[in-house]
């Protein structure tokens, strides 16, 4: 990258595993499989990832972002977000004769599956997740009628079962591992019987992303987290810099973000990325340091990924025949997916 000569006593500390996860790679190369198998405009609802970087470079190749199914138009593609939504949405978007991909993570949609059986058990299920996030929303509408969202330990007192016997947590994928598990700890302390998922639901990326920024805390003064301030796993990021023992975390989405004052007194920098952030930002976070000496740069190393997803099965078949042929069956009319 031809960085210049560090500074004497000035460092850099980066994270790895950092970035991109399994899940959001998959979902940022179905949308550009999608782009150039079927054409533009190709629909998203709700940001892919939660990156303006990513959604930005989508929306530049022809990707549209909608909040709302309803605002695609009838005979065009509709792509569902990494956070998975509910079954709802796919109804949704059957009545609005759009054909789908789903990009959710397959991680997401493990504990979907497990909402679904244990509602079918008939267990009141606890949801340990943030009120309002996209992966709550549609975890939760899988089974809305067993789900409590408890949002912290403080939501705990107010947590009211049917039966101590039949209770269980499950967790949204993207929070910080001592904070769910102190959320657990208080339901179990209420609930001595609560029933722990088969495997932990929190991913294997956000929990190695946690990790390796726990290891570096302690020695870096400051720690600066690339991530969008709407990515949960990125703010957690900041929330484990600092109680690990970092002076002071920020998460900025470009290096253009970066207050030189924060470097004042600072002899050890951490760097790291959430979970849906390329690494081309990371890359100009670490010129923006060494252009002000800090070139030193040491690898902090907390575990091997190797996992990687398969693309979402519709992405196998022509999507555009089969929107034009749901209008057909309901009688509209027009150009579909034009």
């Amino acid at each position: 990258m031809g960085r210049m000569t560090a500074s004497p006593g000035r460092r850099v500390l980066l994270a790895a595993p950092r970035g991109y996860c399994a899940g959001v790679d998959r979902a940022v190369i179905a949308v550009e499989k999608a782009l150039e198998q079927y054409g533009a405009p190709i629909y998203v609802r709700h940001e892919i990832v939660h990156n303006k970087y990513v959604v930005r470079t989508l929306e530049k190749k022809g990707a549209i972002f909608v909040e709302q199914t309803d605002e695609v138009p009838p005979g065009h593609i509709v792509m569902f977000s990494a956070h998975g939504v509910a079954p709802a949405v796919h109804e949704e978007a059957k009545r609005g004769q759009l054909a789908t991909i789903d990009a959710t993570c397959p991680l997401v949609t493990k504990v979907h599956k497990e909402a679904v059986r244990y509602a079918q058990d008939d267990y009141d299920i606890l949801l340990i997740g943030h009120e309002g996030h996209e992966e709550v929303i549609g975890t939760s509408g899988e089974a809305p009628e067993h789900i409590q969202l408890v949002d912290g330990p403080e939501d705990v007192a107010k947590v009211e079962i049917r039966d101590p016997s039949k209770v269980v947590w499950l967790s949204q994928t993207t929070l910080s591992v001592d904070e769910t598990m102190e959320t657990v700890d208080a339901l179990k302390a209420k609930f001595p019987g609560l029933v722990s998922p088969p495997s932990d639901d929190i991913c294997y990326a956000t929990q190695n992303r946690q990790l390796a920024v726990k290891q570096m805390g302690a020695e870096a003064e400051l720690v600066i987290v690339v991530g969008s301030r709407n990515s949960s796993n990125s703010v957690r990021l900041v929330e484990v810099a600092k109680l690990a023992g970092s002076r002071e975390a920020y998460l900025v989405d470009y290096a253009s973000e970066i207050d030189e004052a924060w470097l004042e007194g600072v002899t050890t920098v951490g760097v790291t990325s959430g979970a849906s952030v390329p690494e081309v930002l990371v890359e100009e976070v670490l010129e923006w340091l060494t252009r002000r000496g800090f070139g030193d740069v040491e690898l902090v190393k907390a575990a091997e990924e190797s996992i990687t997803f398969s693309l979402p099965k519709e992405l196998r078949r022509d999507l555009r025949e089969e929107a034009a042929a749901l209008v057909a069956q309901r009688g509209g009319i027009g150009t579909p997916g034009a």
